[in-house]
């Protein structure tokens, strides 16, 4: 029998659903593959990073066979809808347009959006001190709407399907600043040697409007119980120790 049977009856009492263990024995996972720290796929085509690991404990966590699914971030929503795949872990973002598409777990990180550019260029992040700049932003992302909203009226947006993408135009000086996630930007650009004539670049931003309330579990509306066996299976990782030894192996503090 399944470990995960006392947590799904625990999630039968606590949320009020009829989802039991014996529905998802094997869960299909929509992965991005190219979002390191969070995703990356080595040489040997292995799926590795923070997302795959959480990913992984969760399905173990349920009691499920975990099936990891490379698909590219520009079609990751639609593949969904299309029953590719049952949910999707790739750090996406909660945010409202999303939940008109999609039902969503709780969060399983949190982390803020930063400017980056080459080192001495001195630029000041206002609608000023970007007039006329070019900006290199991952489509279709909660980046891409942000910069978009507020400063699209004073710079050139360059859009990209990957982040590798944006970096290597950033690395070609065909963008004069780079708007990501901190993270990802920190670990997959910055402390790279392809990333070190860059850096850091103004504040910080995490406003909901943007970037809604953190990275979640996205499923199909219809599979709503699913989405609530991810979050109870988040708490008990975040309880039991597993979370902090993921967090552990990625990051210098709680990413959560």
């Amino acid at each position: 029998m399944k470990k995960f049977i006392a947590l799904a009856l625990l999630a039968i009492m606590i949320l009020g659903t009829s989802v039991s263990a014996n529905d998802w024995d094997k869960i299909r996972i929509g992965v991005e593959g190219a979002y390191p720290p969070f995703s990356w796929v080595e040489k040997d085509g292995t799926l590795k990073g923070f997302d795959i690991d959480i990913a992984m404990a969760l399905c173990e966590e349920i009691g499920a066979e975990c099936v990891l699914v490379p698909q590219d971030w520009d079609g990751i929503i639609p593949a969904l809808l299309a029953r590719k795949y049952d949910a999707i872990i790739a750090s996406m973002s909660i945010t409202e347009e999303r939940k008109k598409k999609v039902a969503f777990s709780d969060k399983y990180y949190n982390t803020p959006a930063k400017f980056a550019q080459k080192k001495g260029s001195g630029i000041t992040i206002s609608k000023a001190g970007l007039k006329g700049k070019t900006v290199g932003v991952q489509r279709a992302t909660t980046h891409d709407n942000f910069i978009t909203a507020e400063f699209g009226d004073s710079v050139e947006i360059k859009r990209y399907g990957t982040q590798d993408e944006a970096y290597l135009d950033a690395i070609a000086g065909r963008v004069d600043l780079l708007l990501a996630d901190s993270i990802a930007m920190d670990d997959g650009f910055l402390k790279t040697d392809k990333g070190k004539g860059w850096e850091f670049v103004g504040p910080g931003y995490s406003d909901p409007k943007y970037f809604g309330v953190g990275a979640g579990i996205a499923v199909r509306k219809g599979d709503r119980e699913l989405a609530k066996l991810f979050s109870l299976a988040i708490k008990v990782i975040r309880s039991n120790g597993v979370y902090h030894m993921i967090n552990g192996k990625y990051f210098a503090f709680d990413v959560y």
